[in-house]
């Protein structure tokens, strides 16, 4: 037979177990959703892309559509002219662009173009793109 103080520490206990337990199945925040943003037309592509394009935008952490597009083709404009400061085959993997911290991967080369996509965050902020550099005039 358990007392009524066993039974008491008992249920405070289940509850707490409970509650810990509910705190993980809360709904995402609206921090957490991913924005798909259009890609960036080629007449608002930088001087001296040679034919190359932007695309795949995406962006994470942001409390709306657009402000979370509006920053993210900010910065792949910035991280554009930082790569292109370092020559057409530049990279600006490791460097902070707009706040962000940003790293390439995927890169591949052929002899007209190089493409490569960029991931750039900071905390709960993600924005995403791919890019494809035109390596010859047109």
């Amino acid at each position: 037979m358990t007392s009524p103080r066993h039974r008491f520490i008992r249920a405070v206990l289940v509850s707490a177990c409970l509650a810990v337990g509910l705190v993980g199945v809360q709904p995402a925040s609206a921090a957490a959703k991913t924005y798909g943003c259009p890609d960036v037309p080629v007449k608002d592509t930088p001087e001296g892309l040679y034919g190359g394009y932007f695309t795949n935008l995406s962006a994470k952490g942001y409390p709306s559509k657009a402000r979370a597009c509006r920053s993210a083709r900010s910065l792949v404009r910035a991280y554009y002219n930082c790569r292109r400061k370092k020559g057409v085959r530049g990279s600006c993997s490791g460097r902070t662009i707009n706040g962000l911290k940003c790293r390439e991967s995927n890169r591949r080369t052929s002899p007209a173009y190089l493409t490569a996509t960029v991931t750039c965050s900071k905390g709960a902020k993600r924005i995403k793109h791919t890019y494809q550099q035109g390596l010859q005039r047109p």
